[in-house]
């Protein structure tokens, strides 16, 4: 294999020898992504990445450009050399990172210039959120602004002193022999600007401020605020770019869990219509693009995430739990079929993201001409999607159309004389047959690592779909994942790895991939009872403290100590991206396993995640959604099917049916730890605290019927008379009456259950636990 870059980039011998050995094998099916080929479409240049294990860095390994991976050989030859770095990070499936790379690293003289004059990394910001985050910070306080491709320029320390996003090639080029002159003029000036936005960067990640009270307050500022940016045409929060910010709905739904609001409602109802009527969703197949460039969610950035999968299935499957619309369930049950069916490994793993491009277009694989439709589909099939998806001669993207619902689909199906259901019923036909032919297209890339968070995320998302849809499938592909991971993405020391790609587990796991997996773990606890799993969530999570705690300020770093490159502050995040930051998600899980194990040092780490935060939330509290949708659970309880008592000694899970318009059938299953029991409903002594069941309010229902089981008596140490008690499993029935003139605003009643539950030595405090009860399903 001769190659130019090798041969002339001064590699060492051992070195060009590893590059070599893992160009070949890489086997038959492997092609190389660069248009220098020779006449054997071998690349003509091969650098360091093609040794990495990241699809992004291996769609670079054959640029001209000498990239190194993010590690220590490239500091180190940065010092030696006196030559700033040009850090660039993306991901696979980004669409200005493939135009960047085109235009300019598989340029040939802007990747001479950068060889002789800069040492490159490249980062995948999806194995390296880490990394990611804090350069990210520094593009931010450099331009107000960030994205990817980021384009970053760093001392040989790693410390940043001017950055940007994606730049066409002929200013880029401008730009780094700029930068080129500066530094070999001015690079003391260079090196003090670097050492000013470092400190920058450090405060903003820094949590040692004076902790200020976060509580029910702050979490009504968040929901005031975010309703003060609500569109409410046409749903979502801001104007273009519109991403769908799936933290903030599900604050919000948890609002709406705990009380009536008909103006969240509205929020919820307008955004989550409006999204699946869009573009951003794709019609034919389920399943999210990453967000709409327009504020219609018409033209979306046609890449598709797994997190957006994942966060959405909740989003519309608890808005289909409190509301009881039919379109929400569809929408959930499409997108979790298009992630079993386009975005899962054998193994159970589910695939990380499918590019945005296919045959070097933006979304074409996702566009029809009214004629390809019209030869696909019978007539009247064809009329109707042509009606249904605003289909048109001229298109309505590019001379194509993308397809999206103008008109309501209950309008639509009313003006048909159609119900909803029977509307749906004809789409299902059609959209299967327009599937199959889109599957004859070229696809997009479809990026293959299985990452650890993303797979706990969507494991919760499976979880929740088995528990409110009442599926089976869905609760054996949540578990298959769970037990892929348990299995393959840990290291031989135990610890938790972040991807697992062609049979292989890498990457040092961060916060995210533990908290999003010990969150998923407990969610399958909820579903199943198997204390195997609350059991690994819990060996998780003490994990995650002892890897990730600031014992100082309060809180977790987003990543280990640093055994390779130490980077110029060790991050930590609390603000919510484009998923829940791992603090989030970690407060999420200490609440919960708090109320699983009763174990008291869950609570106080709790607490010390937002008093850490607590000033930033103070200034900011709608950029920490996820987290105050924890000190809603933190505060008041979670509003769940599945509940605990006593610590988790006593474990409860409600059931509800519709008997009629008026009538709702529920049951309650209480499944109470050896050694402990409950008061019955009707204790013998008048000091003793009943099992009770009633309604939190009353005014829109009414409970005409509760049927307890047969107490058992007992003999206890603490107490000479016999005790009229609860042990075991057993259950609980009755039946509500709603009120006919409910307002359709009026969502839920709460069941609320006092009990207290006791060993043999020791009563805890009487506890009232409250489930949701829908009442217009």
């Amino acid at each position: 294999m001769k190659n130019k870059l090798v041969e002339s980039a001064g590699y060492s011998d051992d070195l060009k020898q590893k590059i070599i050995s893992a160009y070949q094998n890489k086997g038959k099916n492997y092609v190389p992504r660069t248009q220098h080929l020779d006449n054997k479409d071998v690349p003509l240049y091969t650098n360091r990445l093609i040794m990495e294990d990241s699809p992004y860095l291996l769609q670079h390994a054959h640029n001209p450009v000498n990239w190194y991976a993010w590690g220590n050989e490239a500091f180190q030859a940065a010092k030696k050399e006196n030559k700033p770095i040009f850090l660039s990070i993306g991901y696979s499936t980004c669409h200005w990172c493939h135009v960047m790379e085109h235009e300019s690293f598989e340029n040939v003289e802007i990747a001479r210039f950068l060889n002789v004059h800069f040492i490159s990394i490249k980062v995948d910001r999806e194995l390296r959120p880490d990394v990611d985050h804090l350069y990210m910070t520094a593009v931010m306080i450099l331009n107000r602004q960030g994205g990817w491709p980021m384009s970053s320029f760093l001392t040989a320390e790693g410390k940043p002193f001017f950055g940007g996003t994606y730049y066409p090639p002929s200013p880029f080029l401008d730009l780094i022999q700029k930068i080129h002159a500066t530094w070999l003029e001015k690079q003391s000036d260079i090196e003090s600007q670097a050492e000013q936005i470092s400190g920058m960067i450090r405060k903003i990640m820094s949590s040692e401020t004076k902790a200020s009270e976060v509580g029910k307050k702050s979490i009504s500022e968040a929901i005031t605020n975010l309703i003060g940016t609500h569109d409410s045409i046409k749903g979502g929060f801001g104007q273009a770019p519109k991403f769908p910010m799936e933290s903030s709905l599900l604050l919000l739904i948890e609002h709406l869990l705990n009380e009536n609001d008909p103006e969240i409602l509205k929020v919820i109802n307008t955004t989550l219509m409006g999204m699946a009527r869009g573009g951003i969703y794709d019609q034919v197949g389920g399943g999210f693009h990453r967000y709409s460039t327009d504020a219609n969610w018409f033209a979306p950035h046609f890449e598709k995430m797994l997190y957006n999968q994942a966060n959405l299935v909740q989003v519309y499957l608890k808005a289909y739990q409190l509301t009881g619309n039919p379109y929400y369930s569809l929408i959930a049950r499409e997108t979790l079929e298009y992630v079993l069916r386009d975005m899962t490994s054998k193994d159970g793993g589910f695939y990380s993201a499918i590019d945005a491009d296919s045959e070097g277009k933006e979304g074409l694989f996702f566009l029809w001409t009214k004629e390809q439709l019209q030869e696909v589909l019978t007539p009247e099939e064809a009329e109707l999607v042509i009606s249904y998806y605003g289909v048109s001669d001229q298109g309505n993207f590019e001379n194509q159309n993308l397809l999206h619902i103008p008109e309501d689909p209950y309008r639509f199906a009313k003006s048909r004389q159609l119900s909803i259901s029977q509307l749906f019923i004809q789409l299902v036909t059609i959209k299967k047959k327009l599937y199959l032919v889109r599957e004859q297209k070229i696809h997009p890339l479809r990026d293959e690592k299985i990452i650890t968070a993303w797979n706990g995320m969507m494991i919760i998302a499976f979880a929740t779909a088995a528990d409110i849809l009442k599926e089976n499938k869905y609760q054996i592909a949540a578990i298959k994942t769970a037990k892929f991971l348990w299995d393959k993405s840990r290291s031989q020391k135990g610890q938790l790895n972040r991807s697992y790609l062609s049979g292989t587990s890498s990457n040092e796991g961060t916060l995210d991939d533990y908290a999003y997996f010990s969150r998923a773990l407990i969610e399958l606890y909820d579903l199943t009872g198997d204390s195997t799993w609350l059991n690994r969530s819990v060996e998780l999570s003490n994990e995650m403290i002892s890897l990730f705690e600031d014992q100082n300020s309060g809180g977790f770093y987003m990543n280990q100590k640093q055994s390779n490159v130490e980077l110029i502050t060790r991050p930590k995040e609390g603000n919510d991206g484009a998923i829940p930051s791992g603090n989030s998600m970690a407060l999420d899980v200490l609440t919960m396993l708090y109320r699983r194990t009763g174990n008291d040092i869950y609570q106080k780490n709790a607490k010390a995640v937002l008093a850490a935060f607590s000033s930033k939330i103070s200034e900011y509290p709608e950029g920490f959604s996820y987290m105050m949708l924890g000190a809603s659970k933190l505060f008041n309880g979670e509003y769940k099917n599945h509940q605990y008592a006593a610590g988790g000694a006593v474990a409860l899970k409600i059931k509800t049916e519709s008997e009629a318009a008026d009538k709702i059938k529920f049951e309650i299953q209480f499944s109470i730890k050896p050694g402990w029991h409950i008061n019955s409903d009707q204790p013998l002594q008048e000091d003793l605290i009943p099992t009770q069941i009633a309604l939190k309010n009353g005014e829109y229902a009414t409970i005409n019927h509760i049927t307890f089981p047969k107490s058992d008596m007992v003999s206890l140490g603490f107490q000479e008379a016999p005790l009229a008690v609860y042990t075991g499993d057993l259950i609980v029935k009755g039946k509500i009456d709603t009120i006919n003139n409910t307002s359709p605003d009026q969502l839920l009643e709460h069941l609320e259950l006092t009990l207290q539950a006791c060993n043999n030595s020791f009563c805890a405090l009487p506890e009232v636990l409250s489930f949701p009860i829908p009442l217009n399903h």
